[in-house]
């Protein structure tokens, strides 16, 4: 593995929008605008864990630059069978920030799911219709 060096690049500000969608049954959904899910404020959780992710990317994924974060955006969408999960990353840096909205955007997604998963099981302890959907960056920008 080599870790790109960018010591001579310039530094500019930095943008990514990253989403993607997470499939519940229709009774999740409800109980999520309800505010009735046992483990508590899902949406509000789902956030911190995404902001937290933003900072820890670094960490993670080995050959990403720590990046200073200027800013972090988190989203949603609420579907009949759906939630939609953006991430805007904001950074002045020497490098872009595709891969924190991407990792802000599957915490958020992996925290949905652990915050609901013991409605969505079925009889068997299985998760017949929770899936993880479309993860991808909707838009880079660099000024």
């Amino acid at each position: 593995m080599k870790v790109i060096d960018i010591s001579g690049k310039e530094v500019s500000r930095r943008e990514c929008t990253a989403s993607g969608e997470i499939r519940l049954k229709e009774e999740t959904i409800r109980m999520i605008k309800q505010g009735l899910v046992p483990k508590g404020d899902v949406l509000s959780v789902a956030r911190v864990s995404a902001a937290l992710a933003v900072k820890k990317t670094s960490e993670l994924i080995p050959a990403c630059h720590n990046v200073p974060i200027e800013g972090v955006e988190l989203d949603y969408e609420l579907l009949n069978d759906r939630i939609v999960v953006t991430c805007r990353v904001v950074s002045e840096s020497k490098t872009g920030v595709e891969m924190e909205a991407l990792t802000g955007t599957c915490v958020a997604l992996l925290t949905l799911w652990d915050m609901v998963k013991e409605l969505e099981k079925d009889e068997m302890g299985q998760y017949p219709t929770t899936e993880l959907l479309r993860v991808r960056v909707l838009k880079k920008v660099k000024e």
